[in-house]
């Protein structure tokens, strides 16, 4: 039988198959020196039992699901850890991020796997077996026992790290182990027909139904027809061999952002002095922007990665209000942002990579700015914003954002200034001599004020705020607000059933009342003394019990 998987694709994949003991050795460096089984349980069914074995533990006969009192008696000399799966998860996690010096397709492979969309990457790395090699070598250096597989879909890549020798690096051997079968080749299955059952991972009660009928290996149920597995054993059987063979490929969930383009550079020897790293941004910088010049596009967000030799990965970014389409105001800004840090960029025993990453481009357009002095204006005000924003983050540096709506406290909001332009903030000329229809304070909530009118429904003659008395001169309105129907406007209160009763903790001693939002009258107001006020009046008197009145702004 042929493979139909796409020979243009390769995937990675990764297995720590002692990944909770390479963890403990890490962090406790004495164990290291230690040659006793180290075993991690947990309690599972009222019982400790074996959750993860070291390789001496596994080359003993001890095994995952294993009580811990048999475990004992056959060795006396056991280094016993308690079970801890969020630090398997943050340290899983970590490694993924490591990773991404690989490949920008990133995804976890549970249980304590991961696996790599390397496709169009090998060449940087000398080729598929070297980069299997770099991969395995650098874990094996930082502690981690990995078995690792390419091949031409995850799923296979998968059962071939996990249940084969076959073209795996093994780092559980002294020597790094690869063997030169192709398995690229859609004309060589053998690999993949020679995989036990137990890689199909399948329910147990179907994989006892293949072994009773005198199933093997992977290639004995293959050459079985579809019709009578599927009618003996379920769809899942047969959804697992398309999917070793490449029938039925299922897609890398990523688990970051895939760039648009990265610039990257791996150094043969570590950078520790700052000034040096500086210098590889620029450089990665003119090759970042060439590749988006081609394009036509500018960079809004660019992602610097900085890998260090112990494994850590630290990531900045940095956003423009405008695509940025040179190095130099990129420099300014990462320079900003570095200088700004909380935790300053630290080399450790250095860098041995180093990645700049566009993650969010916009096409550029390029336009004459030297005869419109407005253009030339919002630019400056937008590199102002992009060094406020790298410096103190985008959080803090806001700019007010229209929202379609009539209550004017509602009108607007407040977003980061770094994601809009000087452009969308402009407005029409307004006409000279036009009182303007809204004051330029406005209070939030609005102050309750005390007011006098002629007439039930008219403006006020006289109102108090603020224990000062002001006399109305001049009023033009009224300006009619109707709620919002399409919002929530229900409101509850609860209030005393007597007001004057003394301790109303009881729920019997409060009443609820129902609140509806109530149509608003607004007035322009002058007084006598030339102070101009924007009031309104909530409810009407002939539908509301007590309209009440408001003091929303100051015009200036």
């Amino acid at each position: 039988m042929k493979t139909s998987s796409d020979t243009s694709r390769h995937f990675l994949a990764l297995w720590f198959p002692h990944l909770s003991t390479d963890r403990l050795r890490r962090e406790n460096p004495w164990r290291r020196a230690v040659d006793a089984p180290l075993i991690v349980v947990d309690r599972i069914a009222n019982a400790l039992r074996l959750t993860a074995v070291d390789r001496n533990a596994a080359a003993a006969g001890l095994h995952v699901g294993m009580a811990l009192t048999d475990a004992r008696a056959l060795f006396q000399n056991l280094e016993v850890a308690t079970a801890a799966p969020d630090e398997d998860a943050r340290l899983l996690d970590r490694l993924a991020d490591w990773c991404h010096r690989y490949s920008p397709l990133v995804a976890f492979d549970p249980p304590h796997g991961i696996v790599l969309d390397i496709t169009g990457c090998d060449h940087l790395f000398g080729g598929l077996e070297a980069m299997l090699r770099d991969v395995v070598t650098q874990l094996r250096k930082n502690g981690f026992a990995v078995k690792a597989a390419i091949s031409g879909n995850a799923r296979a890549a998968r059962a071939l790290a996990r249940f084969s020798r076959g073209g795996v690096f093994s780092a559980d051997d002294n020597d790094i182990i690869f063997k030169n079968d192709n398995i690229f080749d859609d004309g060589n299955d053998s690999i993949l027909r020679n995989l036990p059952l137990i890689s199909l991972e399948i329910e147990e009660m179907s994989l006892v139904g293949l072994k009773r009928a005198g199933l093997r290996t992977i290639g004995d149920v293959a050459a079985l027809p579809r019709a009578a597995l599927t009618a003996r054993f379920g769809e899942a059987v047969v959804e697992r061999l398309d999917a070793l063979f490449g029938r039925a490929a299922k897609p890398v969930s990523p688990l970051r952002m895939i760039p648009v383009c990265v610039a990257g550079r791996r150094m043969a020897e570590p950078l520790i002095v700052m000034d040096a790293v500086e210098a590889l941004l620029g450089q990665l910088g003119d090759e970042l922007f060439s590749f988006l010049e081609e394009r036509g596009e500018g960079a809004r967000e660019i992602e610097a990665a900085f890998f260090r030799v112990d494994g850590l990965v630290r990531r900045i970014t940095v956003e423009a209000g405008r695509p940025l389409v040179e190095t130099a105001p990129f420099f300014r800004l990462i320079r900003e942002r570095l200088s700004a840090l909380a935790e300053p960029l630290d080399a450790g025993y250095g860098f041995d990579a180093v990645q700049l990453s566009a993650l969010r481009v916009e096409r550029v357009v390029h336009r004459q700015t030297s005869l419109d002095s407005r253009r030339e204006t919002a630019s400056g005000i937008d590199a102002l914003v992009d060094r406020l924003s790298a410096r103190m983050g985008p959080a803090r540096i806001l700019r007010p954002l229209a929202v379609d709506t009539h209550i004017p406290e509602r009108a607007f909001s407040m977003m980061p200034a770094i994601h809009q332009t000087a452009d969308a903030y402009r407005t029409g000329p307004r006409h000279m001599g036009d009182p303007p229809a809204r004051p330029i304070r406005l209070f939030q909530p609005p102050q309750r004020i005390e007011a006098v009118a002629e007439v039930p429904d008219g403006p006020p003659m006289q109102f108090r705020w603020r224990r000062v008395l002001h006399e109305v001169a001049l009023a033009e309105g009224p300006e009619r607000i109707a709620p919002e129907w399409w919002r929530e406007q229900v409101q509850e209160k609860w209030e005393p059933v007597f007001p004057g009763k003394a301790g109303t903790a009881f729920p019997s001693d409060l009443r609820k009342t129902v609140l509806q939002a109530r149509a608003r009258d607004y007035y322009r107001i002058e007084d006598d003394a030339g102070r101009r006020f924007w009031i309104f009046r909530e409810g009407l008197y002939d539908r509301d019990h007590a309209p009440q009145w408001f003091l929303q702004g100051l015009f200036a």
